[in-house]
Parts: structure tokens; C-alpha cells; sequence
């Protein structure tokens, strides 16, 4: 199997979506995948992270994380973003960065990409699936070819969110078994952007 550029782009305010990007890197580098691990910009006011420890210490700790650019979108053949869910829909950091990429969408350079997405949430039930769902109209726009994890592997009948990798942050830091599922989700859009660049070319 060819290689393929893979970028994991993803906003995390306190650390778990972080925790998650980084398991889908691996297993997306694990499949032979050159990979691109980036955070998009802070948005928020500095009162807002301030008035949160675990904001604040988290936003220290990745500050040697590179930012995402549409330069990341461009190189990739695949894309998996992550995002806490704000009401059932992206954080608006995510957004923010998705509304910079219309000059890339109006030349048709995100177009036939495999795209991607996972979340976290406070609570059960808590717009995960919404949240994924709501990025998906994105990949629409782009003519972006969706791979979600489905019900492909075992380990998605231990986590049973066939959309994409979750969590739920009241329930502690993600557990062994959803970074197994993140791993799994990195390999499976990895090696389906190489058996689609390889038919390309073949």
C-alpha cells in the first residue's frame, strides 16, 4: 500500500479531544501514513481560559503544537478533525478555521479527500453524534468522501459510536478501549485514502 499525507486537525479546550488526535495520528501512522498532528488557533478571551486551571495548564502544554493552516489542508490526502461539542455542534474555534478555507473549496482543492471526525462531550448523549453529523455538511460542501469508523472492527461493538470516535468527559479520561477505537478510526481512513489514491493512479 502507497503512502498517504493524513492531517488530524482538531480544537481541545482542556485536553481529552487532544488525548483523542493524538490516538488517531498514531494509528493513522501506524498504517504507513505521513501525519500531521495540528490544534487550530484559541479564539476565546483570555478571562475565559482564565477562569478555568485545566484551561489555562492545557493550553501551556500543547504550545509546541504547530497550528493548523490551509497549507495542512492542502498537502493532506485525508483529513480527521476532532471537536468537543458546543450545543450539539463544532466548538466555534473549529469553525473558525473551516470558515478560512473557501479560497482552497473555490479552486476545488478540497474536493475527493477522505474526510473524517470525532468528538468528546461533557454528559451522555451530550450532541456527539450531532456534532459529527454537523461536520459532515461541511465535507458535503467540499465534495469530500466520508469514512466513518462504522461498525467495521470489534472494538466498535465495545464503544458504540459508529459515526466516530467519543467520549464522555464525566466519565474521566478516555478509557484504553476509545483509544483503541481512535487508533482504529486513523487506520481505517488511512489505508481507504491509500486504496483510493492507488486506484487513481492505477
Amino acid at each position: 500500500m502507497g503512502s498517504v499525507n493524513v492531517a488530524v486537525i482538531y480544537y481541545s479546550a482542556t485536553g481529552t479531544v487532544h488525548t483523542l488526535a493524538q490516538a488517531v495520528a498514531e494509528g493513522a501512522e501506524k498504517a504507513g501514513a505521513h501525519v500531521r498532528l495540528r490544534k487550530v488557533a484559541e479564539t476565546a478571551p483570555p478571562e475565559a481560559i482564565g477562569s478555568r486551571p485545566e484551561w489555562s495548564r492545557h493550553l501551556q502544554d500543547t504550545a509546541d503544537i504547530a497550528e493548523a493552516t490551509l497549507d495542512d489542508l492542502a498537502w493532506a490526502d485525508a483529513v480527521l478533525f476532532g471537536t468537543p461539542t458546543r450545543f450539539g455542534n463544532p466548538a466555534g474555534q473549529l469553525r473558525a478555521f473551516i470558515d478560512t478555507t473557501g479560497p482552497l473549496w473555490f479552486q476545488g482543492r478540497l474536493a475527493d479527500k477522505v474526510y473524517s471526525a470525532f468528538t468528546a462531550s461533557n454528559t451522555a448523549h451530550g450532541g456527539q453524534e450531532s456534532t459529527i453529523l454537523a461536520l459532515g455538511n461541511t465535507f458535503y460542501h467540499w465534495g469530500g468522501i466520508i469514512v466513518p469508523p462504522g461498525y467495521t472492527d470489534p472494538v466498535l461493538f465495545r464503544t458504540g459510536n459508529p459515526y466516530g470516535t467519543s467520549h464522555v468527559v464525566g466519565d474521566g479520561a478516555p478509557s484504553e478501549v476509545t483509544l483503541e477505537a481512535a487508533r482504529y478510526q486513523g487506520r481505517r481512513v488511512a489505508e481507504t485514502a491509500a486504496a483510493l489514491k492507488a486506484g487513481r493512479a492505477g
